[in-house]
């Protein structure tokens, strides 16, 4: 990750939105469509040279009236709201999470294996702010098992994911895949997560640029719910539609539950897990 994740932020989404989004006219000679620093700065009520040294990394510390008026020119999304506070703290140095500094909580709390097995036979997972795979339902393990997912000592699905072939056949958008799980691996872990930074040198290393540009990318919101397509060796292809349980008190542990998100993955995953036949119904994607 850079050393100016803020300033890296800001220009990504200044970049990112237009000026007629913004309510101001294109003008002649536009060489990108985002908006220029100036506008920006108008539209936030803040001068250039501030909002320059802020996207440059040499002011770090923000005020929050400051930060409230660039969301709201930049029109960020609640979830992208958060993850500016969280740069802007992180920048300022005000930020420290003493969690970080431990080992990724590799414990299975006794409740989180009974909710577990009452998820059954829906295909559930608990991994922590690493992806390492701690413990799943028996329903993830029929899914997961053939595709290679549970590899490893511990499993770990941004491992697999960048390392494994298999992953490229599994998934059809394989890149919306690995933006995700890299964009959530930065949210969990901080600048000082040594553990993170010992996971990311392995993985620049062993998948490269596929890999390293992701993590050196500005950071992004992270995918918590959503719809995955998958292809599987024996039920073929399925659309699951996910969401994230986030635990409290577990040092950023969380399950992600994969419901069908059609008849046909219905269906499917009825047949791959033989638990409780119509029990999965399809969701809404």
């Amino acid at each position: 990750m850079s050393d100016n994740e803020l300033g890296a932020f800001l220009r990504s989404r200044r970049d990112a939105i237009t000026p007629a989004q913004a309510g101001l006219p294109a003008g002649p000679r536009r060489r990108a469509p985002g908006l220029r620093r100036a506008e920006l700065a108008i539209l936030a009520g803040v001068s250039v040279d501030y909002l320059t040294r802020l996207e440059q990394g040499r002011d770090r510390r923000p005020s929050a009236q400051v930060l409230s008026a660039l969301a709201d020119a930049l029109q960020l999304s609640s979830a992208e709201r958060v993850l500016l506070r969280n740069l802007a703290k992180t920048a300022s140095g005000d930020f420290y999470c003493p969690v970080l500094e431990e080992p990724p909580a590799a414990t299975v709390r006794p409740t989180v294996r009974a909710l577990l097995e009452r998820l059954e036979p829906a295909p559930a997972v608990l991994v922590n702010r690493l992806g390492d795979v701690l413990a799943w339902t028996t329903g993830y393990e029929l899914l997961a098992e053939p595709l290679g997912v549970l590899s490893g000592d511990p499993p770990n699905l941004v491992r697999y994911h960048f390392t494994d072939p298999r992953a490229r056949a599994t998934y059809p958008e394989w890149h919306v895949v690995a933006d995700a799980l890299v964009a959530n691996l930065k949210l969990d872990s901080g600048p000082d997560d040594a553990h993170a930074a010992a996971l990311a040198d392995e993985l620049a290393v062993l998948a490269g640029s596929a890999f390293a540009a992701r993590w050196a990318a500005p950071s992004t919101v992270g995918m918590r719910s959503g719809v995955q397509r998958m292809v599987h060796p024996d039920a073929g292809e399925l659309r699951l539609a996910f969401e994230t349980l986030e635990l409290s008190d577990a040092h950023y542990q969380r399950i992600l539950v994969y419901l069908p998100g059609d008849e046909p993955t219905s269906g499917a995953l009825d047949r791959l897990t033989g638990l409780r036949p119509g029990s999965l119904h399809a969701v809404a994607g």
